[in-house]
């Protein structure tokens, strides 16, 4: 049986393919692609941004390597930065109950 962790990892990665595989290259998410993904899977996060470019800026910020698409790898960079995010906040509600 998985642990909690490698269960994380492998939705991860199987979020990515589900939404990867819509058009063309199932390796990497366009820019459609990820704004369909982050309206689905990151609605929460999306309310909060009041720029109706958010998802373009990301993209931007994403692909590192210049070729208009957002591969694992990239993409990865973008749920790392989410948590870290995340954590923090956990940390200030942490030390706000005490």
């Amino acid at each position: 049986m998985p642990t909690e962790l490698e269960t994380a990892i492998e939705t991860l990665i199987t979020v990515f393919h589900r939404y990867a595989k819509k058009d063309s290259d199932d390796n990497a998410l366009n820019r459609k692609e990820l704004r369909m993904l982050m309206e689905t899977e990151l609605k929460s996060f999306l309310k909060c941004q009041k720029d109706p470019a958010t998802v373009d800026k990301i993209m931007k910020d994403l692909d590192a390597n210049s070729d208009g698409v957002v591969n694992f790898q990239e993409f990865v960079s973008l749920v790392v930065g989410l948590s870290v995010a995340c954590e923090q906040i956990y940390q200030l509600q942490k030390t706000g109950k005490k």
